[in-house]
């Protein structure tokens, strides 16, 4: 059976990829449950990378036969001269990815000839999670032993297997999926993460695995997809679609308020290291609030006392060749280098009014891109959605 391409691939309310989340704080769940996820080229960058990882293993790791393996290599040429992320990177964390695997997999068959590997594996863990699925990576399964191996292509955020939700509950999925075939005393879950040099792993007897699901997850999940139980603010909110509104998030944050700051210079050096990180934690919630309010805003739906402004631009010349023509007929040289100067050292150069007569036609003040403002701003708001917004390039 061919599977759904990466991106394609349907994910649960309750899925393993949210499970730090709706653990946490199960309502969250149903709050985000009918926000659009958005597509990042770092998450198509990952998709790509696991693409191409997936291929690889096939090719190298599993049965096929001639007309496979042509395909295959087919495949894997094609990805390389298509894919636009594809290049020496993803190339090296890749390799590196895929050999971990094979060391993984001749030890499972060192421990069992008829050791298997499965790859991008939809796991079922229904048993504890209403509609709960997904998809593995890697899955290795041997006589006494069940891995999971996860990849990670991403380098901003460090992920561990310690203690991690989603390979536990992948480990779930595919020992309720097989182990009818094998007899399974413990799970080693792993997480791979090539572009920071990270390779993590955690183990659970089986009993510890299934007991964190019976008296943690299931209840957990059963809150999660009623939508009840408490909202609870923690590192879980990184990915949280509603993180800029959600009220109980706002009171964690607030909480941070009532410290009694006092002169700095009177602070010793602990007390203004443990300020530093809760002066970090506001940052961070300020700015989802503020990118909460601004994509709010765009829509038309106004936050009171603020408005949406075109922001500041700076002039650019439209043709750089054509104003370099133009300026060394005109005897000006001192611009020359691999590109022009800015505008503004242009006419400090030439001079301001001799420099817009000879560049006329050339230089343009593109409009800002739109930002959101206090009421009190000088500058006019902008009204209209469809029109204002027409031709904005809006930052995400």
């Amino acid at each position: 059976m061919t599977q759904p391409a990466h991106a394609e691939r349907a994910h649960a309310l309750l899925g393993a990829s949210k499970a730090s989340q709706w653990i946490n704080c199960p309502p969250s769940a149903r709050a985000q449950e009918n926000i659009p996820d958005k597509r990042s080229e770092y998450a198509d960058e990952g998709t790509g990378a696991h693409e191409l990882s997936e291929l690889i293993l096939r090719r190298r790791l599993t049965p096929c036969n001639s007309a496979e393996r042509k395909r295959l290599d087919k495949a894997i040429s094609d990805f390389k001269a298509g894919n636009q992320y594809y290049g020496p990177e993803m190339e090296d964390a890749v390799a590196a990815y895929v050999e971990v695997v094979e060391e993984r997999f001749m030890a499972a068959k060192a421990r069992s000839a008829d050791a298997v590997i499965l790859l991008e594996e939809r796991l079922d863990f229904t048993e504890w999670v209403p509609d709960g699925y997904g998809t593995g990576d890697v899955v290795l399964i041997s006589d006494g032993v069940l891995e999971i191996i996860d990849l990670k292509y991403g380098k901003g955020v460090p992920v561990s297997a310690i203690g991690n939700p989603q390979l536990r509950l992948y480990g779930l999925g595919a020992w309720s999926n097989w182990n009818y075939l094998y007899s399974i005393n413990e799970v080693i879950m792993t997480i791979v993460q090539p572009r920071l040099d990270s390779v993590s792993t955690d183990t659970l007897p089986l009993g510890e695995l299934i007991e964190w699901a019976e008296t943690v997850v299931k209840p957990a999940a059963a809150l999660a997809d009623a939508g009840e139980g408490e909202f609870k603010a923690g590192d879980h909110c990184r990915w949280c679609k509603v993180k800029g509104s959600c009220r109980a998030r706002a009171d964690e944050n607030m909480k941070a308020l009532e410290h009694e700051f006092r002169d700095p210079a009177l602070m010793s050096p602990e007390e203004i290291g443990s300020i530093l990180f809760v002066a970090e934690q506001l940052q961070t919630w300020a700015k989802d609030v503020q990118d909460y309010a601004f994509e709010q805003a765009k829509t038309g739906n106004k936050i009171p006392h603020w408005k949406l402004v075109e922001g500041r631009s700076n002039r650019k010349i439209t043709d750089e060749n054509e104003a370099g023509r133009r300026l060394g007929s005109a005897g000006v040289t001192k611009f020359l280098r691999m590109s022009l100067l800015p505008l503004g050292e242009l006419e400090k150069i030439v001079g301001k009014k001799e420099l817009a007569t000879l560049l006329e036609g050339l230089i343009v003040k593109p409009p800002g891109k739109p930002v959101l403002v206090p009421e009190t701003d000088k500058r006019p708001e902008l009204n209209s959605v469809e029109q204002d917004f027409a031709n904005a390039e809006f930052e995400v």
